[in-house]
């Protein structure tokens, strides 16, 4: 089978290239595209004010990856701000960038999400302390309610933005055979977002023998409202994963 990894394109190599180091088949068919924040302003504003925050909260690598690279040139990262995590892929960017002090779930979590996040910092005092998130020009604002109702002072940034995919030629003819032999394809889905853009995409499609793994219960039941037959949830980590659609395989 081939595994179909709908993530947008610079995570989604990472995942090809180690998906076939683990003997599977699979091609990147990229459902978000991501872009530049409009408002490049806001961004260096929020560079601006990192000395004076407690917390800055990257919601994913693209958040981490866009914020950086618009950093202004005069600009470092605090030593003393916390940067939180919401996983293990978001977390590497920020290492791989230089930021050491990191607050993420942990390995064994459940989950790797807001929920998972919060449960590593929800005991600190965060009365008065300042909170930057990190995020698209959209997001869940989830965690930042927790925040707010332990008297933390939010604010946002949008680092980046999403938008449809902009398929090359080989790309739409990967998605007509994947319609077309649904059985001999996995997709893989990590994003409720990407799902929307592959219904809009292709409205008249029939997905009722569609398999799909899915890395969150809101994204498998999102899947599962597309009308996709089989839906399985899968821890978020590569193991997992990689152990999920093995067993679709065989």
């Amino acid at each position: 089978m081939r595994v179909l990894v709908t993530r947008p394109a610079s995570q989604a190599s990472e995942w090809v290239q180690q998906l076939r180091a683990a003997g599977l088949q699979a091609e990147a068919l990229p459902l978000i595209d991501i872009e530049a924040a409009s408002d490049t302003a806001a961004v260096a504003s929020a560079w601006a004010s990192l000395p004076e925050q407690a917390m800055a909260i990257f919601v994913s690598p693209n958040a981490v990856t866009s914020f950086f690279a618009a950093k202004p040139a005069s600009s470092l990262w605090p030593e003393a701000v916390l940067a939180a995590s919401p996983g293990p892929g978001t977390s590497k960017v920020l290492r791989d960038l230089g930021v050491t002090a990191i607050v993420e779930p942990a390995a064994d979590a459940p989950q790797f999400d807001s929920e998972a996040l919060w449960q590593q910092i929800s005991a600190r005092d965060w009365a008065g302390r300042r909170v930057l998130v990190v995020r698209g020009t959209s997001g869940r604002d989830w965690i930042a309610d927790r925040l707010r109702e332990r008297g933390a002072e939010l604010s946002f940034v949008a680092a980046y933005g999403r938008t449809p995919p902009q398929w090359s030629a080989p790309q739409h003819a990967l998605l007509g055979e994947a319609l077309a032999q649904p059985e001999r394809h996995v997709w893989f889905f990590s994003s409720s977002e990407a799902i929307d853009h592959l219904q809009s995409l292709t409205p008249q499609a029939d997905w009722a023998h569609a398999v799909a793994v899915a890395t969150h219960p809101r994204i498998a039941e999102r899947a599962r409202t597309l009308g996709i037959g089989r839906v399985i949830e899968a821890r978020p980590a590569f193991e997992a994963v990689v152990a999920c659609i093995q067993s679709i395989a065989s």
